[in-house]
């Protein structure tokens, strides 16, 4: 794993319609379903979605969500889904393409009881992470390869329980799908 110390971008700026026609596409809809089921797949409850996108999943999983985006957070509270997990413990998260970019990833993970489903780049080899197209310095802080993310969670409390291409196979270059269930 590995971790850029350039600070993070600002997420204040509106990026909220940009994101929601990315979750109306068909694209979006399709990692939606592949997402959603991964999570029933393992988990029936409730989910706090971090780093809502445009809403979609928080709408189809009928889940709650947390977001750094004001605007994201204001439509969450209309439709009374806000839920802040750094305020109180949740029973589960998900981190559809935004652990990478969470400065301090463990202070999440130590209020999550019991899974942590996650969508991440994953690099093969330390040399290549400057050459992807998921390298971005300030968007994304952290770079895991699959073992790396794997112990890294370990090291947190949470081993794998599944992990897959669904996400790469729908045409997300390098994109792997987790479900981490919390041991300890």
């Amino acid at each position: 794993m590995g971790f850029h110390p350039r600070p993070a971008m600002d997420y204040t700026t509106s990026y909220w319609e940009e994101f929601r026609q990315r979750d109306a596409s068909p694209m979006g809809e399709l990692l939606t379903e592949a997402r959603l089921a991964l999570v029933r797949r393992h988990y029936s409850g409730q989910v706090v979605d971090i780093g809502i996108g445009g809403g979609r999943f928080v709408e189809y999983a009928a889940a709650q969500g947390y977001d750094v985006n004001a605007e994201a957070n204001e439509w969450l509270r209309q439709r009374d889904a806000y839920c802040d997990p750094y305020s109180r413990p949740v029973d589960a998260i998900t981190c559809w393409d935004s652990l990478e970019h969470i400065p301090d990833p463990a202070a999440l993970l130590a209020q999550v009881r019991e899974w942590a489903f996650i969508a991440i780049p994953i690099f093969e080899e330390g040399d290549g992470v400057p050459a992807s197209r998921h390298y971005k310095p300030g968007e994304h802080i952290w770079y895991f390869s699959h073992r790396g993310l794997v112990d890294w969670m370990k090291a947190h409390g949470f081993v794998c329980m599944e992990h897959n291409d669904a996400e790469t196979e729908l045409g997300r270059e390098g994109i792997r799908s987790y479900a981490f269930m919390r041991v300890k």
